[in-house]
């Protein structure tokens, strides 16, 4: 169960919706025209759906997270559980707007709604993302505050599209900060401010 310091983290097991993931659902419903950027460009798109595959557990999800300008509360749970902090098992409410923001450069590239994104990492917890930093190595640019800690970024590639191409469609989106890995074999995108690296 969720700490009361931290309500919006919860057990890998846990998949029945929080209070707070379940009132943070129904606030947004409607919600997804008055949505910045990319997300806006999707408004008039009768269904949002995101297929994510975790690298390192090999589990998938394919979910529809809004139809009709709503969001959907069971399908917003299922890609919180999807993108959880793999080494945890801790979760966090995603940022819809990274949501859609995925869903945006997926149209972008041109591949199916079905086709699944592949998942480095998405939410990191605290402890996973002090681990990292201390770790050093390739890990050396991870920030003290990162993204993925606020549920705003992704480390992902998507098969059959190569990273050069991922790297400008995310790039063009401009929806937050895009962050090139060509050694590690994956693209970041998360919703802070545009930026890239």
């Amino acid at each position: 169960m969720p700490s009361t310091t931290d309500s919006a983290v919860v057990s890998a097991p846990q998949r029945i919706l929080s209070r707070r993931g379940l009132l943070g659902g129904l606030a947004g419903l409607g919600a997804i025209a008055a949505m910045p950027g990319p997300a806006r460009a999707l408004a008039g798109t009768r269904e949002w759906r995101l297929a994510i595959r975790n690298v390192h557990t090999n589990e998938s999800v394919d979910a529809l997270f809004a139809r009709n300008g709503q969001f959907v509360p069971e399908g917003l749970a299922e890609l919180n559980h999807g993108l959880r902090d793999w080494r945890t098992g801790q979760s966090t409410i995603m940022d819809r707007k990274l949501l859609a923001l995925l869903v945006s450069l997926r149209r972008t590239l041109d591949v199916g709604d079905n086709r699944k994104i592949d998942l480095i990492s998405g939410y990191r917890s605290p402890k996973t993302n002090a681990g990292l930093r201390a770790r050093g190595g390739q890990h050396t640019g991870v920030a003290s505050r990162s993204q993925h800690m606020l549920g705003k970024a992704t480390d992902i590639m998507v098969p059959g599209v190569s990273l050069d191409k991922l790297h400008r469609a995310a790039l063009a989106l401009g929806g937050g900060g895009v962050g090139f890995y060509p050694r590690d074999g994956f693209v970041h995108v998360d919703t802070g401010r545009v930026r890239h690296w």
